[in-house]
């Protein structure tokens, strides 16, 4: 006869149910807000800034639609309670820097540093002489059909009743020539744009002040095909028009391949 063993009844053991994390109230959620927001303005106004390409007077290096974040830190001025952690420096030769134009106030530009403080610049048939020696320049865009003997020949060729040309910047350049070329005074740069035959720069408005100099772009996050005029229109509705282009062909008018691409 066979008999059935019992087995022995298992015991069901009911977890602890999870204890509910406290909801957040309004007053910490702000105030995590608040801490969100501080940092970022901090971010966008002392660490990087955005700005927009507006002219092609950096072309083929920067297009007029590129958006760059700026460093705002390395050529800012030291600190000396956090001097040490930061990499301050000055600004080099061949740098691409942005800074406060000196001939319009309030006004941002960028060019590439051409001459640092005491050295001797001048140009001859477009071609750049720095210290007595001709540059290699493999990221300058010339223009074959357009030819101007002051752009091209600076500072030889005295300016001709040229519009660009700042008045202030008139009177004061005999001063800084000496023989055939000009030379830096300290604590200014000589910037000129990679696009030689449509920059505006410093054949044009003279050296930029140590301080003016804002930073240096470090690579474009975005790109967008941009109108040559675009930046001169600044009514709401030119803005608005811009705006829903932007919303229509954002991607198919994107410049993809630009994206993320270190500037040099």
């Amino acid at each position: 006869m066979i008999t059935e063993k019992k087995l022995p009844k298992k015991e069901i053991v009911e977890e602890p149910a999870a204890e509910e994390k406290p909801k957040e109230s309004t007053v910490e959620f702000l105030s995590s807000l608040a801490a969100v927001l501080v940092t970022g303005l901090f971010i966008i106004t002392f660490v990087v800034q955005a700005f927009e390409i507006p002219s092609s007077s950096m072309e083929n290096t920067l297009l007029i639609g590129d958006h760059v974040f700026v460093n705002r830190i390395q050529f800012a001025p030291k600190s000396s309670w956090i001097g040490p952690l930061l990499p301050y420096r000055d600004p080099r030769f061949r740098d691409i820097v942005v800074f406060l134009s000196p001939a319009e106030p309030g006004l941002y530009v960028v060019k590439r540093i051409i001459g640092l403080p005491g050295d001797r610049i001048h140009l001859r048939n477009g071609v750049v002489y720095r210290n007595g020696t001709a540059l290699d320049e493999p990221y300058v865009l010339h223009d074959k059909d357009t030819y101007d003997p002051y752009r091209n020949n600076f500072p030889a060729v005295p300016p001709d009743d040229d519009p660009n040309i700042n008045p202030n910047w008139l009177v004061d350049l005999p001063s800084y020539i000496h023989g055939d070329d000009i030379v830096v005074p300290p604590n200014h740069y000589f910037a000129m744009g990679d696009h030689r035959g449509v920059s505006l720069d410093s054949r044009y408005w003279g050296f930029i002040p140590r301080e003016n100099v804002i930073g240096r772009p470090m690579f474009i996050y975005w790109s967008f095909e941009t109108p040559d005029d675009q930046y001169r229109k600044t009514a709401w509705s030119d803005r608005i028009l811009f705006l829903g282009k932007v919303v229509l062909h954002f991607f198919d008018e994107t410049r993809w391949n630009r994206t993320f691409r270190f500037v040099r």
